[in-house]
């Protein structure tokens, strides 16, 4: 193994543990994402309720704390690249203290963007409840904003890596700087898809499971002009046939 492979692997396995644990804790303990936690204390409300009486049976923390959760599962594979970047540019004795920032940047916008998120799944439960009319609309907006020229521009800033200040507070600030701004603009490429799992009770899971998958995979393509075309994860697709391809010649050469 390389030495830039070594450093690598130092970055992506702890990120990807952190991820792990997260899938293990949502998949062993039933409810704990953010809409599971708000499901859960749906049982004998109405569908004529206000959105009040659908926010009393949960206080923000359990959905905080559900979302943060969701977060930790989803957006842990595609935080490697941004935060080897940061560990590659910061002293040794600076790495640890400056990827916490980076990670306080990222967590503090996607926090933000789930008030919104979740509001929106909100309104849908209180509007249209056990309708599939939301989640249905939601795959037409995911659709319309995957082919976007907007969209390619979030993806093309989430491949962008600012160079960062080595000392001092200038170090700090660039770190926390860059944590926000690659929230941004990862928000910006991820929110349609992000949203769909929310409005989805039954399944939730699996379809939290079916947008990680997809988003990691978008991560691999790289960036493009900004117009109106068709994406999807081409690259993904391309290296899986390729390495089964390669498996199935060595099989039958055995």
């Amino acid at each position: 193994m390389t030495a830039a492979a070594r450093e690598r692997l130092q970055v992506q396995a702890p990120v990807l543990c952190i991820s792990a644990v997260a899938w293990i804790l949502l998949l062993a303990g039933p409810g704990c994402t953010a809409m599971q936690v708000y499901h859960s204390g749906m049982t004998g409300i109405s569908s004529s309720s206000t959105l009040g009486m659908l926010l009393m049976p949960n206080s923000p923390a359990p959905l905080a704390l559900g979302w943060a959760l969701m977060l930790a599962a989803m957006m842990g594979p595609l935080l490697s690249e941004p935060v080897l970047h940061v560990r590659d540019r910061s002293f040794a004795r600076r790495r640890a203290h400056a990827i916490a920032l980076f990670v306080a940047g990222y967590s503090a916008v996607w926090m933000a963007v789930g008030v919104v998120l979740l509001g929106l799944a909100l309104v849908a439960e209180l509007v249209a409840p056990e309708s599939y009319v939301p989640v249905t609309l939601a795959i037409v907006i995911a659709l319309v904003w995957q082919f976007s020229p907007v969209k390619q521009r979030c993806l093309n800033r989430c491949h962008a890596h600012r160079e960062l200040a080595a000392f001092g507070w200038a170090a700090d600030i660039d770190a926390i700087r860059f944590g926000l701004t690659q929230g941004v603009w990862c928000a910006g490429a991820c929110w349609a898809l992000m949203l769909i799992p929310l409005l989805i009770s039954r399944g939730h899971l699996e379809a939290m499971a079916a947008v990680t998958v997809w988003l990691f995979a978008e991560q691999l393509e790289k960036p493009g002009p900004l117009c109106w075309r068709r994406r999807g994860p081409g690259t993904a697709v391309r290296i899986v046939v390729a390495q089964a391809r390669m498996r199935l010649s060595v099989l039958k050469t055995t």
